[in-house]
Protein backbone atom coordinates (compact mmCIF):
# COMPACT_ATOMS: atom_id res chain seq x y z
CA UNK A 1 0.00 0.00 0.00
CA UNK A 2 1.12 3.84 -0.72
CA UNK A 3 1.98 6.22 2.26
CA UNK A 4 -0.82 7.90 2.97
CA UNK A 5 0.25 11.92 2.92
CA UNK A 6 -0.96 14.58 4.72
CA UNK A 7 -0.46 18.64 3.72
CA UNK A 8 -0.51 20.68 7.00
CA UNK A 9 -0.89 24.37 6.83
CA UNK A 10 0.48 26.06 9.47
CA UNK A 11 -1.06 29.53 11.14
CA UNK A 12 1.84 32.13 11.49
CA UNK A 13 -0.20 33.94 13.82
CA UNK A 14 -0.53 31.17 16.17
CA UNK A 15 2.03 31.42 19.58
CA UNK A 16 1.00 27.51 20.37
CA UNK A 17 -1.83 24.85 19.75
CA UNK A 18 -2.55 22.65 16.64
CA UNK A 19 -1.79 25.95 14.12
CA UNK A 20 1.76 26.24 15.88
CA UNK A 21 4.39 25.57 12.94
CA UNK A 22 6.23 23.13 15.35
CA UNK A 23 3.00 21.29 16.71
CA UNK A 24 3.00 20.20 13.31
CA UNK A 25 6.44 19.23 12.69
CA UNK A 26 6.62 16.81 15.42
CA UNK A 27 3.16 15.54 13.31
CA UNK A 28 5.41 15.15 10.39
CA UNK A 29 5.55 11.92 8.93
CA UNK A 30 6.88 10.33 5.49
CA UNK A 31 5.40 11.88 2.25
CA UNK A 32 4.06 14.57 4.31
CA UNK A 33 4.09 18.35 3.15
CA UNK A 34 4.08 21.59 5.72
CA UNK A 35 3.12 24.35 4.19
CA UNK A 36 4.39 27.80 5.46
CA UNK A 37 2.34 31.03 4.57
CA UNK A 38 4.19 34.31 4.52
CA UNK A 39 4.63 35.71 8.29
CA UNK A 40 7.24 35.44 11.32
CA UNK A 41 8.31 32.57 12.75
CA UNK A 42 10.35 33.06 15.82
CA UNK A 43 11.24 29.67 17.17
CA UNK A 44 13.38 27.95 14.60
CA UNK A 45 12.52 24.59 13.35
CA UNK A 46 14.35 21.82 14.71
CA UNK A 47 14.32 18.94 12.35
CA UNK A 48 16.73 16.39 14.17
CA UNK A 49 15.58 13.21 13.77
CA UNK A 50 13.05 13.91 11.07
CA UNK A 51 13.11 11.08 8.42
CA UNK A 52 11.24 10.33 5.10
CA UNK A 53 12.02 7.36 3.21
CA UNK A 54 13.13 7.26 -0.39
CA UNK A 55 9.78 7.30 -2.02
CA UNK A 56 8.25 9.67 0.63
CA UNK A 57 10.27 12.37 1.30
CA UNK A 58 9.09 15.42 3.75
CA UNK A 59 8.55 18.62 3.05
CA UNK A 60 8.59 21.84 4.51
CA UNK A 61 7.90 25.20 2.24
CA UNK A 62 6.96 28.33 1.90
CA UNK A 63 5.37 30.49 -0.49
CA UNK A 64 6.93 30.49 -3.95
CA UNK A 65 5.83 34.27 -4.40
CA UNK A 66 5.16 37.42 -2.72
CA UNK A 67 6.05 37.82 0.37
CA UNK A 68 7.89 35.24 2.58
CA UNK A 69 7.83 33.05 5.63
CA UNK A 70 11.13 33.93 7.65
CA UNK A 71 12.11 31.60 10.10
CA UNK A 72 14.14 32.96 12.80
CA UNK A 73 14.94 33.07 16.31
CA UNK A 74 15.25 35.33 19.57
CA UNK A 75 17.62 32.87 21.36
CA UNK A 76 21.78 32.13 21.12
CA UNK A 77 21.28 28.78 22.35
CA UNK A 78 20.65 27.09 18.79
CA UNK A 79 20.82 27.56 14.97
CA UNK A 80 17.63 28.44 13.02
CA UNK A 81 16.76 24.89 11.27
CA UNK A 82 18.99 22.58 12.97
CA UNK A 83 19.16 18.84 11.46
CA UNK A 84 20.71 15.60 12.62
CA UNK A 85 20.05 11.92 12.01
CA UNK A 86 17.44 13.64 9.08
CA UNK A 87 17.05 12.28 5.37
CA UNK A 88 14.96 12.48 3.16
CA UNK A 89 13.62 15.89 3.88
CA UNK A 90 13.18 18.57 1.93
CA UNK A 91 13.69 22.61 2.65
CA UNK A 92 11.90 25.14 0.69
CA UNK A 93 11.30 28.73 -0.11
CA UNK A 94 11.59 30.08 3.03
CA UNK A 95 13.73 33.04 4.14
CA UNK A 96 16.27 31.97 7.01
CA UNK A 97 17.39 34.63 9.16
CA UNK A 98 19.99 33.63 11.79
CA UNK A 99 19.60 37.17 13.50
CA UNK A 100 23.00 36.32 14.94
CA UNK A 101 24.16 39.94 15.23
CA UNK A 102 20.94 40.79 17.10
CA UNK A 103 21.73 37.71 19.50
CA UNK A 104 25.28 38.47 19.71
CA UNK A 105 26.26 34.86 18.65
CA UNK A 106 27.27 32.28 15.96
CA UNK A 107 23.90 31.11 15.13
CA UNK A 108 24.36 28.99 11.95
CA UNK A 109 20.74 29.59 9.55
CA UNK A 110 21.12 25.46 8.81
CA UNK A 111 23.15 23.33 10.80
CA UNK A 112 23.71 19.13 10.30
CA UNK A 113 25.59 17.57 13.61
CA UNK A 114 24.80 15.09 15.92
CA UNK A 115 24.18 12.35 13.62
CA UNK A 116 24.58 11.37 9.45
CA UNK A 117 22.27 13.64 7.15
CA UNK A 118 21.66 11.98 4.08
CA UNK A 119 19.38 13.06 0.99
CA UNK A 120 19.06 16.20 1.89
CA UNK A 121 17.54 18.98 -0.25
CA UNK A 122 17.60 22.57 0.62
CA UNK A 123 15.70 24.80 -2.37
CA UNK A 124 14.85 28.42 -3.68
CA UNK A 125 15.83 29.98 0.15
CA UNK A 126 17.05 33.62 1.57
CA UNK A 127 19.81 33.03 3.90
CA UNK A 128 20.82 36.16 5.56
CA UNK A 129 21.38 37.78 9.65
CA UNK A 130 24.54 34.83 9.60
CA UNK A 131 27.52 37.65 10.16
CA UNK A 132 27.96 37.80 13.51
CA UNK A 133 31.32 36.72 12.93
CA UNK A 134 33.63 34.72 10.13
CA UNK A 135 32.98 31.19 12.06
CA UNK A 136 29.25 31.69 11.30
CA UNK A 137 27.76 29.80 8.43
CA UNK A 138 24.94 30.17 6.05
CA UNK A 139 24.94 26.33 5.61
CA UNK A 140 27.33 23.86 7.99
CA UNK A 141 27.70 20.13 8.19
CA UNK A 142 29.06 19.36 10.96
CA UNK A 143 28.40 15.29 10.78
CA UNK A 144 28.83 13.01 7.73
CA UNK A 145 26.50 13.57 5.34
CA UNK A 146 25.54 13.07 1.68
CA UNK A 147 23.23 12.92 -1.46
CA UNK A 148 22.33 16.79 -0.90
CA UNK A 149 21.51 18.78 -3.04
CA UNK A 150 21.59 22.69 -2.53
CA UNK A 151 19.74 24.35 -5.27
CA UNK A 152 18.60 27.69 -5.99
CA UNK A 153 19.63 29.94 -2.97
CA UNK A 154 20.43 33.22 -2.13
CA UNK A 155 22.99 33.65 0.60
CA UNK A 156 23.70 37.32 1.68
CA UNK A 157 26.99 38.34 3.78
CA UNK A 158 27.28 35.42 5.87
CA UNK A 159 30.53 34.77 8.03
CA UNK A 160 31.07 31.59 5.49
CA UNK A 161 28.38 30.91 2.96
CA UNK A 162 29.25 26.96 3.14
CA UNK A 163 30.93 25.14 5.84
CA UNK A 164 31.02 21.36 4.65
CA UNK A 165 32.64 18.52 6.82
CA UNK A 166 34.55 19.71 9.91
CA UNK A 167 38.42 20.98 10.69
CA UNK A 168 40.04 17.78 11.00
CA UNK A 169 39.00 15.77 7.98
CA UNK A 170 36.10 14.43 9.25
CA UNK A 171 32.32 14.87 9.27
CA UNK A 172 32.69 13.88 5.34
CA UNK A 173 30.74 15.06 2.58
CA UNK A 174 30.41 13.28 -0.65
CA UNK A 175 28.08 13.09 -3.57
CA UNK A 176 26.73 16.59 -2.78
CA UNK A 177 25.08 18.77 -5.73
CA UNK A 178 25.67 22.54 -5.10
CA UNK A 179 23.69 24.58 -8.17
CA UNK A 180 22.38 28.10 -9.01
CA UNK A 181 23.24 29.96 -5.98
CA UNK A 182 24.34 32.69 -5.25
CA UNK A 183 26.74 33.45 -2.85
CA UNK A 184 27.09 37.45 -2.16
CA UNK A 185 30.14 39.17 -0.41
CA UNK A 186 30.94 36.72 2.49
CA UNK A 187 34.23 37.40 5.05
CA UNK A 188 35.13 34.25 4.40
CA UNK A 189 34.41 31.17 1.79
CA UNK A 190 31.55 31.89 -0.20
CA UNK A 191 31.96 27.94 0.21
CA UNK A 192 34.86 25.27 1.70
CA UNK A 193 34.57 21.75 1.15
CA UNK A 194 37.17 20.43 3.65
CA UNK A 195 39.19 17.63 2.88
CA UNK A 196 38.72 13.98 4.21
CA UNK A 197 40.88 11.66 6.31
CA UNK A 198 40.03 7.70 5.66
CA UNK A 199 36.36 6.54 6.84
CA UNK A 200 34.75 3.57 6.84
CA UNK A 201 31.35 4.79 4.73
CA UNK A 202 27.72 3.56 6.59
CA UNK A 203 25.69 1.54 4.72
CA UNK A 204 24.47 3.83 1.99
CA UNK A 205 26.80 6.12 1.61
CA UNK A 206 28.12 5.96 -2.04
CA UNK A 207 32.17 4.64 -1.73
CA UNK A 208 33.33 6.52 -5.29
CA UNK A 209 30.97 9.67 -6.16
CA UNK A 210 30.85 12.75 -7.79
CA UNK A 211 30.35 16.27 -5.66
CA UNK A 212 28.59 19.05 -8.17
CA UNK A 213 29.23 22.44 -8.10
CA UNK A 214 27.63 24.34 -11.52
CA UNK A 215 26.03 27.19 -12.46
CA UNK A 216 26.70 29.35 -9.22
CA UNK A 217 27.90 32.98 -8.58
CA UNK A 218 30.77 32.58 -6.55
CA UNK A 219 31.31 36.56 -5.22
CA UNK A 220 33.74 38.03 -2.56
CA UNK A 221 33.49 42.16 -3.55
CA UNK A 222 33.84 43.18 0.29
CA UNK A 223 37.58 43.35 1.90
CA UNK A 224 37.93 41.80 5.17
CA UNK A 225 38.83 45.15 6.29
CA UNK A 226 35.62 46.64 6.29
CA UNK A 227 33.97 44.31 8.74
CA UNK A 228 34.76 44.81 12.66
CA UNK A 229 38.35 43.54 12.84
CA UNK A 230 37.19 41.42 15.97
CA UNK A 231 34.66 39.67 13.90
CA UNK A 232 37.26 38.30 11.19
CA UNK A 233 39.71 35.28 11.21
CA UNK A 234 42.00 35.56 7.79
CA UNK A 235 41.23 36.14 4.37
CA UNK A 236 39.49 33.23 2.39
CA UNK A 237 39.42 31.89 -1.10
CA UNK A 238 35.80 32.50 -2.92
CA UNK A 239 35.68 28.53 -3.19
CA UNK A 240 38.12 25.90 -1.87
CA UNK A 241 38.13 22.33 -2.02
CA UNK A 242 40.35 19.79 -0.29
CA UNK A 243 41.29 16.37 -1.10
CA UNK A 244 39.92 12.58 -0.73
CA UNK A 245 41.96 9.76 0.84
CA UNK A 246 44.73 7.75 -0.49
CA UNK A 247 43.21 4.70 -0.41
CA UNK A 248 39.41 3.32 0.83
CA UNK A 249 36.41 5.25 0.44
CA UNK A 250 36.10 7.91 -1.03
CA UNK A 251 40.02 7.38 -2.74
CA UNK A 252 37.86 7.75 -6.34
CA UNK A 253 35.90 10.44 -5.48
CA UNK A 254 35.27 13.96 -7.80
CA UNK A 255 34.58 17.26 -7.68
CA UNK A 256 33.17 18.41 -11.18
CA UNK A 257 33.09 22.60 -11.18
CA UNK A 258 31.37 23.65 -14.24
CA UNK A 259 29.58 27.16 -15.95
CA UNK A 260 30.02 28.78 -12.42
CA UNK A 261 30.83 32.40 -12.67
CA UNK A 262 33.62 33.47 -9.75
CA UNK A 263 33.62 37.48 -9.39
CA UNK A 264 36.53 39.33 -7.30
CA UNK A 265 38.29 38.65 -4.17
CA UNK A 266 38.89 42.05 -2.30
CA UNK A 267 41.39 40.59 -0.22
CA UNK A 268 43.51 39.19 -2.67
CA UNK A 269 43.08 35.11 -2.12
CA UNK A 270 42.11 33.42 -5.35
CA UNK A 271 38.83 32.84 -6.94
CA UNK A 272 38.91 28.93 -6.69
CA UNK A 273 41.41 26.76 -4.63
CA UNK A 274 41.48 23.23 -5.30
CA UNK A 275 43.54 20.13 -4.17
CA UNK A 276 42.11 16.53 -4.51
CA UNK A 277 40.56 15.22 -7.59
CA UNK A 278 38.88 17.98 -9.83
CA UNK A 279 37.37 18.84 -13.15
CA UNK A 280 37.02 22.24 -13.82
CA UNK A 281 35.46 23.23 -16.75
CA UNK A 282 33.05 25.79 -18.50
CA UNK A 283 33.45 28.41 -16.15
CA UNK A 284 34.10 32.19 -15.98
CA UNK A 285 36.43 33.85 -13.76
CA UNK A 286 37.23 37.42 -13.31
CA UNK A 287 40.09 38.23 -10.82
CA UNK A 288 42.06 40.83 -9.54
CA UNK A 289 45.11 38.39 -8.76
CA UNK A 290 44.42 34.83 -9.38
CA UNK A 291 41.77 33.38 -10.40
CA UNK A 292 42.88 29.56 -9.90
CA UNK A 293 45.29 28.15 -7.81
CA UNK A 294 45.59 24.00 -7.50
CA UNK A 295 47.81 23.08 -4.42
CA UNK A 296 48.07 20.49 -1.48
CA UNK A 297 46.50 22.37 1.00
CA UNK A 298 45.74 19.87 3.84
CA UNK A 299 46.16 16.58 1.18
CA UNK A 300 47.73 16.79 -1.98
CA UNK A 301 46.47 17.19 -5.41
CA UNK A 302 46.04 14.10 -7.28
CA UNK A 303 44.10 14.75 -10.53
CA UNK A 304 43.06 18.12 -12.47
CA UNK A 305 40.98 18.52 -15.63
CA UNK A 306 40.64 21.94 -16.36
CA UNK A 307 39.62 22.97 -19.92
CA UNK A 308 37.61 25.29 -21.40
CA UNK A 309 37.57 28.05 -19.21
CA UNK A 310 37.48 31.59 -19.61
CA UNK A 311 39.69 33.80 -17.10
CA UNK A 312 40.11 37.24 -17.51
CA UNK A 313 42.16 39.90 -15.23
CA UNK A 314 45.02 39.41 -12.62
CA UNK A 315 48.34 38.42 -12.14
CA UNK A 316 47.79 34.52 -12.91
CA UNK A 317 44.97 32.78 -14.64
CA UNK A 318 45.64 29.00 -13.97
CA UNK A 319 48.42 27.75 -11.65
CA UNK A 320 49.67 24.40 -10.41
CA UNK A 321 51.75 25.08 -7.10
CA UNK A 322 52.00 21.80 -6.93
CA UNK A 323 51.86 18.83 -9.30
CA UNK A 324 48.92 16.48 -9.34
CA UNK A 325 50.19 13.17 -8.74
CA UNK A 326 48.01 11.25 -11.05
CA UNK A 327 47.14 13.09 -14.01
CA UNK A 328 47.05 17.22 -15.11
CA UNK A 329 45.12 18.66 -18.18
CA UNK A 330 44.80 21.79 -19.28
CA UNK A 331 43.26 21.95 -22.72
CA UNK A 332 41.18 24.82 -24.67
CA UNK A 333 41.10 27.33 -22.07
CA UNK A 334 41.03 31.38 -23.22
CA UNK A 335 43.18 33.00 -20.81
CA UNK A 336 44.19 36.77 -20.20
CA UNK A 337 46.06 37.44 -17.51
CA UNK A 338 49.99 38.59 -16.57
CA UNK A 339 50.71 34.94 -16.55
CA UNK A 340 48.25 32.86 -17.99
CA UNK A 341 49.24 29.46 -17.50
CA UNK A 342 51.97 28.46 -15.38
CA UNK A 343 53.12 25.35 -13.14
CA UNK A 344 53.99 21.44 -13.80
CA UNK A 345 51.23 20.47 -15.90
CA UNK A 346 51.21 16.64 -17.51
CA UNK A 347 49.14 18.24 -20.85
CA UNK A 348 48.68 21.47 -21.89
CA UNK A 349 47.07 22.08 -25.37
CA UNK A 350 45.07 23.97 -27.72
CA UNK A 351 44.67 27.35 -24.94
CA UNK A 352 44.68 30.31 -26.04
CA UNK A 353 46.91 32.93 -24.00
CA UNK A 354 47.58 36.57 -23.65
CA UNK A 355 48.22 39.91 -20.98
CA UNK A 356 44.98 41.40 -19.97
CA UNK A 357 44.93 44.45 -23.27
CA UNK A 358 44.80 41.26 -26.02
CA UNK A 359 40.83 40.69 -24.25
CA UNK A 360 39.29 43.27 -26.46
CA UNK A 361 39.98 41.88 -29.90
CA UNK A 362 38.58 38.46 -28.72
CA UNK A 363 35.28 39.12 -26.89
CA UNK A 364 32.53 41.13 -26.77
CA UNK A 365 33.15 43.23 -23.98
CA UNK A 366 36.36 42.48 -21.07
CA UNK A 367 35.78 44.56 -18.09
CA UNK A 368 35.58 44.02 -14.88
CA UNK A 369 32.35 45.93 -14.18
CA UNK A 370 29.22 43.52 -13.51
CA UNK A 371 26.23 44.49 -16.06
CA UNK A 372 29.31 45.52 -18.25
CA UNK A 373 31.18 42.71 -18.66
CA UNK A 374 30.33 40.57 -21.65
CA UNK A 375 33.49 37.46 -22.62
CA UNK A 376 31.42 35.68 -25.63
CA UNK A 377 33.65 35.49 -28.06
CA UNK A 378 33.66 38.35 -31.07
CA UNK A 379 33.13 36.82 -34.99
CA UNK A 380 35.81 34.95 -36.18
CA UNK A 381 37.80 34.58 -32.98
CA UNK A 382 38.48 32.26 -29.85
CA UNK A 383 38.35 29.25 -32.63
CA UNK A 384 41.17 26.87 -33.67
CA UNK A 385 41.65 23.06 -34.44
CA UNK A 386 39.07 21.18 -33.26
CA UNK A 387 39.78 20.18 -29.24
CA UNK A 388 39.54 16.18 -28.41
CA UNK A 389 37.34 16.33 -25.58
CA UNK A 390 36.95 12.30 -25.07
CA UNK A 391 39.14 11.78 -22.13
CA UNK A 392 36.31 13.76 -20.77
CA UNK A 393 33.53 11.84 -21.27
CA UNK A 394 32.71 10.57 -18.35
CA UNK A 395 32.46 14.31 -16.73
CA UNK A 396 28.56 15.54 -16.26
CA UNK A 397 27.94 17.87 -19.20
CA UNK A 398 31.41 18.22 -20.51
CA UNK A 399 30.08 18.99 -23.94
CA UNK A 400 28.44 21.89 -22.79
CA UNK A 401 29.43 25.60 -22.70
CA UNK A 402 28.61 28.01 -19.89
CA UNK A 403 25.29 28.46 -21.24
CA UNK A 404 24.04 25.33 -21.37
CA UNK A 405 24.39 24.96 -24.95
CA UNK A 406 26.39 22.26 -27.18
CA UNK A 407 29.72 22.80 -28.47
CA UNK A 408 28.86 21.58 -31.56
CA UNK A 409 32.26 21.46 -33.15
CA UNK A 410 34.31 22.15 -30.83
CA UNK A 411 36.60 24.33 -32.18
CA UNK A 412 35.63 27.30 -29.49
CA UNK A 413 38.21 27.90 -26.98
CA UNK A 414 37.19 29.17 -23.54
CA UNK A 415 33.76 28.99 -21.54
CA UNK A 416 31.24 30.02 -24.81
CA UNK A 417 30.89 27.77 -28.00
CA UNK A 418 29.73 30.79 -30.19
CA UNK A 419 30.50 33.94 -31.39
CA UNK A 420 28.58 37.43 -31.77
CA UNK A 421 25.91 38.07 -29.76
CA UNK A 422 25.72 36.53 -26.31
CA UNK A 423 22.27 34.71 -26.31
CA UNK A 424 22.65 33.37 -22.61
CA UNK A 425 22.90 34.78 -19.07
CA UNK A 426 23.93 38.33 -18.29
CA UNK A 427 26.67 38.38 -16.27
CA UNK A 428 25.90 39.76 -12.53
CA UNK A 429 24.94 40.08 -8.96
CA UNK A 430 22.08 37.59 -9.70
CA UNK A 431 21.45 33.88 -9.73
CA UNK A 432 22.29 32.28 -12.64
CA UNK A 433 19.31 30.40 -14.03
CA UNK A 434 19.76 27.35 -14.45
CA UNK A 435 21.34 25.88 -17.38
CA UNK A 436 20.88 22.41 -17.74
CA UNK A 437 17.26 23.48 -17.67
CA UNK A 438 17.14 26.69 -20.31
CA UNK A 439 18.53 24.19 -22.79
Amino acid sequence: MGVCAETYVADPAATDGPGHYLSLVARLQPGDTLELPAGMYRQRLDLSGLRGTTDAWITIAGPTSGEPAVVTTDSSCCNVVQLGGTAFVAIKFLTIDGNSEAMRAAVDGVNAKGGITHDITIEGCVIRGVSYSQQTVGIATRSMAWSWIVRGNTLLEAGTGMYLGDSDGSAQFVAGTIEGNLFVDTIGYNVEVKFQKPYVAPVGMPTSARTIIRDNVFMKRRPQSSWPRNIVSGARPNLLVGGFPASGAGADNLYEIARNFFFANADGESLLQASGRVAIHDNVFVATTTSLRLVDHDLPLQYADVYNNTFYGGRRGIVFESPARQSSRVVGNLVFAAAPISGPISTRSQNVTAGVAAAVAVVAAPSTRLGAMDFYPRPGQARGEQLDLTPFESQIDFDKDFNGRSKGDRRYRGAYAGEGANPGWKLDASRKALARILH
